[in-house]
């Protein structure tokens, strides 16, 4: 007996009509809250993440068409509100939202989501280490803002007032789709030309206003920018990515004005009170060098300026008075000793013998001292006390 089935389906028609069946329910166009887990930006193209709450886990796809009009970055663990339609996905009959539209949730917009993700980025980049001193006295200043608007009013009026220069103005727009790329153009011509610091600026203005200033290309212009750059956007609440990449930030455009010159009036007191203390000091110094003159003047040098003179022509009489003693003692030693050996000198002579009657006789310069050195003939000079008497040797006694 053959077993009847009854319809026998494919696996392909048991998805599509669990397909029509979920397409069909009426959970079209929907917003769905809840926590994004297993995010993948695939290629940088289509988005696919798990969106879940305590209870329940649901696969969501975001396709490139629906996620290039986010103005933040989705990111793991997020809380986001989403708008889309519930559908299969055929391959693994899994269902799935295809996510349409995208929104931060928990009170918080998305452009301040993108301000917190663009910041964060940017200072693991590095964008935020200023490292541009400010020019004292600048001779030139470079503006980018809007034309006609308060800001360079303000601007103006302020740097005509503290420490006039010359300003040179690049008009710009300073909200909107296109105002981002005007700003970075504007930084970027300035700083090839002679300003000496760079302001940008515009006056407050909503969130969606001063966008323009939270754009990446903005704060790249300003951090690759050679010459100092002063934000001055918004006002004293407001903060911008340029706020924070920029060298200083002013809370207005006005004080961007004041951070970029000087104040003359300052300038002058500071001055003022520099001379005075210059004076004063001038002054004190005269006082000293005339109380050490009055002291030189006082002493007895140059009152009596010969008195020194004759105290030292006095020393010198005294040192040769001195040195002419210590001579004559010295040469009367030196006589004496002379006396004492002249005498040795003379017990030890020859001619001491004369004196005694004794007579020295010599032949040619040289003593005879006995007869066997004499020859017949021989010429002997025979040497007394008194004189001298030549001879000759006739015969020798020998």
């Amino acid at each position: 007996m053959t077993k009847t089935y009854g319809k026998i389906y494919s696996v392909d028609e048991i998805s599509d009509r669990i397909t029509k069946i979920v397409e069909n329910s009426g959970l079209d166009n929907i917003w769905v809250k809840g926590e994004i887990s297993n995010f993948r930006h695939h290629d940088k193209r289509h988005m696919y993440f798990s969106l879940k709450d305590k209870n329940a886990v649901i696969d969501c796809a975001m396709f490139k068409s629906a996620n290039k009009k986010l103005i933040f970055d989705p990111e793991e663990g997020m809380q986001v509100l989403i708008r889309g339609n519930v559908g299969i996905y055929k391959r693994r009959s899994n269902y799935q939202i295809i996510v349409e539209e995208m929104k931060p949730a928990g009170g918080r917009g998305e452009l301040y989501i993108k301000f917190l993700q663009i910041k964060e980025k940017l200072e693991k980049k590095g964008f935020f280490n200023k490292d541009k001193n400010l020019p004292k006295f600048p001779k030139k200043i470079g503006v980018v803002t809007s034309g006609n608007g308060a800001a360079i009013e303000d601007i103006t009026t302020t740097i005509e007032r503290r420490f006039p220069v010359k300003i040179l103005l690049y008009p710009s727009l300073v909200q909107g789709k296109n105002a981002k790329d005007n700003i970075a153009r504007g930084i970027k011509y300035l700083d090839n030309t002679d300003v000496d610091v760079i302001i940008i600026a515009r006056g407050g203005g909503s969130w969606e206003d001063l966008w323009p200033f939270n754009e990446e290309v903005v704060a790249k212009a300003i951090y690759n920018c050679k010459k100092p750059v002063i934000s001055g956007v918004g006002h004293e609440t407001d903060h911008t990515i340029a706020d924070f990449v920029a060298d200083k930030r002013a809370v207005t455009p006005s004080g961007a004005a004041e951070i970029a010159v000087p104040n003359k009036k300052e300038l002058n007191s500071h001055l003022d009170n520099l001379r005075d203390s210059l004076i004063k000091l001038m002054k004190n110094n005269l006082l000293i060098k005339k109380e050490r003159l009055n002291s030189l003047a006082s002493r007895t040098i140059f009152k009596k300026p010969l008195t020194l003179i004759e105290k030292k022509e006095q020393q010198i009489d005294d040192i040769e008075k001195n040195l002419s003693n210590v001579l004559k003692s010295r040469l009367e030693k030196i006589s004496n000793e002379i006396d004492k050996k002249e005498g040795k000198l003379n017990a030890l002579s020859p001619f001491g013998v004369l004196e005694r009657g004794y007579s020295i006789t010599m032949r040619e310069n040289r003593v005879i001292r006995s007869v066997s050195n004499l020859k017949e003939g021989d010429i002997i000079t025979t040497t007394l006390k008194d004189g001298n008497v030549n001879s000759k040797v006739n015969k020798n006694g020998k």
